[in-house]
């Protein structure tokens, strides 16, 4: 992987964003507060699949939120959570071990980069990936992974957003002076958004249902506002305390909308 202006794909920041859990837990928070609309996605991904699956792979765990959903509601034999950060992997054992029936014995936790996943051919019954694929520059070739690790006919499941997402919190970034230029920034979610998804997935595994659904955030006022872009990799170099400060002013005692499409593909290995 090679160094880029995109923070979630440059490795320089990766520690930076995902060193330790804070940053996404209180992200997690600030999205959750503000949330208003939208199924929440855990739920919906365990609607594609069906109890009993042989061995899950949640690529991308994070801090394990789906993956103990998933180990509850499916009851897999074997599931395996894979991330790059061990950092996450600690906290997402801990909550699947708090949070899943023999958990400790049936979930293994992998470090690992998902561009080369340590597992054999024909090894997973089912592959989900949510909101990862965009921190690849090139997520066709983690898609090949996902295809080599697969049985014939397995299934994947892989969440993105669109490229658009919280735009409104950009025009008020540039409106405040924070950045200037942040209508005119790349996405964080270029290299794999809703408006791709299911052509870079076709490239390796056979798509078989496309689902788009509209979650919508209204955040209270500047300090609620501040708590969720102090996590946001384009502005979490500024404290919560000087975003609230600098926001105040723009809102002027108001609260702001904003949006994001959730994107789901379903897809199988031939």
């Amino acid at each position: 992987m090679t160094e880029s202006t995109n923070p979630f794909l440059d490795e320089r920041r990766r520690d930076a964003l995902y060193g330790d859990a804070s940053r996404l837990t209180q992200r997690t928070a600030a999205l959750h507060s503000a949330k208003f609309e939208g199924e929440p996605v855990a739920s919906v991904i365990a609607g594609f699949g069906q109890v009993g699956p042989g061995h899950l792979l949640d690529v991308g765990c994070g801090r394990g939120g789906t993956t103990a959903h998933l180990a509850r509601r499916w009851w897999p034999r074997r599931v395996t959570a894979l991330d790059a950060s061990p950092a996450l992997l600690a906290e997402a054992r801990r909550r699947v071990c708090d949070n899943v029936p023999d958990g400790e014995a049936r979930v293994g936790f992998v470090a690992a980069d998902f561009h080369d996943i340590p597992l054999p051919d024909d090894d997973c019954d089912v592959v989900v990936a949510a909101f990862c694929l965009y921190h690849s520059p090139a997520p066709e070739t983690v898609l090949a992974e996902f295809r080599r690790c697969l049985r014939p006919g397995g299934r994947a499941i892989l969440v993105t957003k669109s490229a658009d997402s919280y735009a409104t919190l950009d025009e008020l970034a540039a409106a405040s002076g924070l950045a200037p230029d942040a209508r005119s920034r790349s996405s964080l979610y270029d290299s794999f958004h809703s408006g791709n998804a299911e052509s870079v997935v076709s490239e390796e595994l056979r798509v078989q249902a496309v689902r788009h659904d509209r979650h919508r955030f209204q955040f209270a006022d500047a300090d609620h506002l501040a708590a969720y872009l102090a996590t946001n990799p384009r502005y979490s170099h500024h404290a919560p305390e000087s975003l609230a400060e600098r926001f105040t002013f723009v809102l002027n005692g108001h609260g702001v909308t904003t949006e994001s499409t959730v994107t789901y593909v379903v897809a199988s290995a031939t």
